[in-house]
This record gives structure tokens, sequence and C-alpha cells, in this order.
């Protein structure tokens, strides 16, 4: 404690030094950031104001009442100001806690205390602020990561076997065709219903929960119909809460990004891991359970997706519009929205050919099945390894969109010409650019373009736009690859450039920010 003792001799000198930069308490030091109160709550818990001062003291003084000094004059001042602006958010600036100016300020009153026993109680109640917040941070994080597992997990055991058990219980390929276009219909009719209604009543986490066990019921009720008009009507009920669980979701963890300064790429990252997994894991035991009975690995997936539902923490309620459709209203009519939905489902959907078609062309060009099976995982992996990675990135969010776009254009192209293994392997590799970039970009957009309060309601129309335009894509990739075979990826490629170009002419219209940021990196 010698060099607090020191402090307040250099308090005329350290007067002329100090320039208030802004409300929160910042001062600058010739120039250089000085006691950034947010700096002080993330890098140098435990150190305190009043070390600080007295590193700039330059000789030792006798004791002295804490009234003497102008130093000591700028802690009573720094502590009115904090007073004054206590209610601002939590973590936003080191003087905004209650208790810390309630106990200078007292402190402050006794002409005779010890400027060491402050030091100590400022580095004593400093220490605490970032702790709560960073815990809270990981945990909210940990949920978030492990509901993102489930939710795809249960996807990837969905996607390939669901098709397999409908055939199973004997329902044929027309009315297999006819249920699992249910999905896709519901995404731009149903779901953004449901993600308005969670706005409208600050219940996106109650939300979540509750399309989750409401998702494992109807999975249940399924497994018992094998009528195929019966399984229709059910699977289209169960879609209804169940396609909703993905936005609900992003917008859920948009707050989360803005609330505790999470990153959304190695959050989402788990989500495709997953997906792999459950995928190649219900592969294997397929060859030790009879396909009648995948409905239950389906389910079980459900049921342990709506139990780490609830797991996922409170999020504050962000400040609402005036009326409540007011927000909504002026999203649909911002064109800087419009064009980032727009750009988000042109791109996206150019993948409608590949998910549709690649192995069927590849089968037919005499790939092995662990050779295709490879050329997928590739690409999934690519996309893993770039969310993993997004925290890095520092350019805006739309430069990240534009990227995104030019690859997919190069991709498809390539992909066009039917190229050998070896280079249809490195190709798959740009699957991480033209899926996994668009998200993170698209992602940082919405997270800085969309006001919070009517940020599911965004995540609604951004899913209901992409379903449009892949159920459209996916009808004329059909009809295109019926006369022209792979040159259906040179359209796919034109719908990549095209929502590459959508999102360049709109760039002014967006705050530049760099990614990381956006990330909340």
């Amino acid at each position: 404690m010698h060099r607090l003792d020191r402090a307040a001799q250099g308090g005329q000198r350290l007067f002329q030094l100090l320039v208030p930069e802004s409300v929160c308490g910042s001062l600058s030091l010739r120039g250089k950031a000085f006691l950034d109160p947010r700096h002080g709550v993330e890098h140098h818990a435990g150190i305190g104001i009043a070390v600080a001062l007295g590193v700039l003291a330059e000789e030792p003084a006798p004791p002295r009442g804490l009234h003497e000094g102008l130093a000591d004059r700028s802690i009573v001042l720094l502590a009115r100001l904090g007073r004054a602006g206590g209610n601002r958010r939590q973590g936003e600036c080191f003087f905004g806690h209650h208790n810390l100016f309630a106990q200078i300020t007292a402190r402050c009153a006794n002409d005779h205390h010890d400027i060491a026993r402050i030091a100590i109680e400022l580095m004593s109640s400093e220490s605490k602020i970032p702790i709560a917040a960073r815990v809270a941070s990981r945990r909210s994080a940990r949920s978030l990561a492990a509901f993102y597992a489930t939710l795809f997990g249960m996807t990837g055991v969905h996607l390939p076997f669901f098709t397999v058990w409908l055939k199973a219980i004997g329902i044929d390929a027309t009315w297999i065709g006819i249920i699992t276009a249910v999905p896709p219909v519901t995404r731009f009719t149903v779901l953004p219903l449901v993600t308005a209604a969670a706005e409208r009543r600050q219940m996106l986490r109650g939300a979540i929960m509750l399309t989750g066990f409401a998702t494992t019921l109807g999975f249940f009720v399924i497994r018992s119909q094998h009528q195929p008009l019966l399984v229709l009507l059910v699977y289209a009920l169960t879609c209804c809460v169940w396609t909703p669980m993905v936005p609900l979701t992003d917008a859920y963890a948009l707050r989360g990004v803005a609330r505790y300064g999470l990153n959304y790429g190695p959050l989402r990252l788990w989500g495709s891991t997953a997906f792999v997994v459950c995928a190649l894991a219900s592969g294997l035991l397929l060859g030790y359970v009879a396909e009648v009975h995948l409905i239950w690995i389906i389910t079980a997936m459900t049921v342990v997706g709506a139990i780490v539902a609830l797991t996922l923490r409170p999020l504050e309620r962000p400040e609402v519009a005036s009326t409540p459709t007011a927000g909504a209203r002026q999203l649909l009519r911002d064109p800087g929205f419009l064009a980032i939905i727009v750009s988000s489902a042109l791109i996206q959907s150019s993948h409608s050919a590949y998910y549709i078609f690649a192995s069927i062309a590849w089968r037919q060009a005499g790939f092995s099945g662990l050779t295709i099976a490879g050329l997928w995982v590739i690409g999934v992996l690519a996309e893993i390894v770039l969310f993993a990675l997004s925290p890095r990135f520092t350019l805006p969010s739309a430069t990240l969109v534009v990227i995104a776009a030019a690859s997919a254009m190069a991709r498809w192209t390539i992909t066009a010409q039917d190229p050998p293994l070896a280079i249809l392997a490195v190709v798959q590799l740009a699957h991480g650019l033209t899926f996994g970039l668009t998200q993170v970009g698209i992602m940082g957009l919405m997270v800085h373009h969309v006001p919070p309060h009517v940020m599911a309601r965004g995540q609604g129309y951004l899913t209901a736009c992409g379903g449009i335009v892949a159920s459209t894509t996916s009808i004329l990739s059909g009809m295109v690859y019926t006369r022209y075979g792979l040159g259906v990826y040179d359209m796919m490629a034109a719908m990549g450039a095209a929502g590459g170009l959508v999102i360049w002419l709109s760039r002014k219209r967006f705050t530049h920010h760099p990614q990381s940021a956006a990330s909340g990196g």
C-alpha cells in the first residue's frame, strides 16, 4: 500500500493530465485510454482506481485527509456521476454499481478516513463485478451449445431415416412424397405465426420449451399410426411446432450474443457436429434395429432436446416498440432487412440441386457408397471448421456474405463440369464458405440490423423467405436436371451470384462493423 500513500500528493499534477472522456467515467491520459471502466471490469479486476493513482505519484507524502487532494475529489466526482447513472445496463460501465458508489460516498464524508482502506474496498468490490457475468456467460454458452446439438442431432436422425420408416410400415412412394413435403410448407405458412406469437408475449425461451415438448408428443403419436392419411395429419401438426424451433433458437442465440458477448459460430458448430455424429450413429444402428423401430430413435432425440431446453437461461426482456406491431411493420418496409433475407434465400437455396441430386449423380459416375459418404462428410467438416474460426473474422458481415456468394458461384460452376474425384473433393471444402460463411454473415447482419424486440419475428421472416425460394428451386431443379443433367448447377451458380449482388448493392445500408463484434467476440 506504499504507492497508495503517495497518491494524494500527486493529486494536483494528476488533475492537469486527466480529461473526462464520457459520462461513464472513462478518463484519458495524454490521448491514451486510462481507467476505462469496461477495461477495468474485463481485464484488470482487483487492481482498482487507487493503485492507478498511486503509480502516477512520484514522491512519498505524509498522510492527508481524503478531502484535501484533487485526485481525491475526482474519486468523489466519479462516485456521484456513477450514482446518477446507476440505471445503466450491467457491465456497461464499471462506475454503474450502486453498492460501490454508496461505499465510496460514505467514506468521503469522513475527512480522517484512511485512503488505503478505500483502496482495499474498491479492489474488493471491483473484483466481484466480472465474475458473475463470466459465469453466466459460460453457463449460457454451454446450455445453448447443448441445445443446438440436440436440435440438429435430431435432424441428422430424421432426415435420412424417417422415409425409411415410412416405407417399412407399408406407405407407398406417392404418399411418402406428400408427407415429406410438409416441413417446407410449414416453414413459410405456420412458422412466421409461431415466431410472431412468441415475440408478442415476450416468451422466446418459453416458446422453445413448449415447441420442444410438443414435438416430442407429436412423434410419440406418429409412431402409433400406420395409415397414410393419419400419418400425414399428425406429421403436419408436429411440423407446425417442430420447424419453428430453429428460428426461435437462432433468435435466442442472437440475444445471447448481445447479452453475454457470446460467439455465434462456435455455438452453431455443435449443431453441425451433432448432425454428422447422429447420422453416422443411426446408420450403424440400422444394422441392429429393425426399420419399423427407427421412429423410436427419432422420438428419443426429441425427448433429449426437450429436456436440454429446460437448461436454457432466461434473457432480459428487450425494450418494445410503442405499439406491438410497429416494429414488425417497419421491419418489412426496411430495404436493408429485405436485402438480408432475399440474399440469404438465394445463396442457401443454391444448394438445392446439391442436396437432391449430388448422391444420384455421383452414383451414376461410379462412385462407391463409402466415397459418396466421404464427400458429404468433407463438406460438413469444412462447415464445422469455419464455425469454429468465425470469431477471428474481422471483415464486415456484408463482405462475408459477398465472399460466400462468390464461392457458391465458383463451386457450382466447377461441379457442373463433372470434375474428377480429386478435384471434386477439393471443391467440397467450399461448403464451409457457401453454407457456413453465409450463415455467419447473415446472422451478423441480423444481430446488428434487426432490433432485439423483433428478432424472433425477423428470424421467422428469414426462414419463411428461405422456405419459399428453396421449395420453388427444388421443383425447378427437378425439371432442369431431367433435361440438362449436371447443367442444373449452372442455375445454382446464377442464384449464388444473384444473392451476392443483392447484398453488395445494399451494403451502404448496413453499419460498418467487424464480424467478431457481430458475433460477440
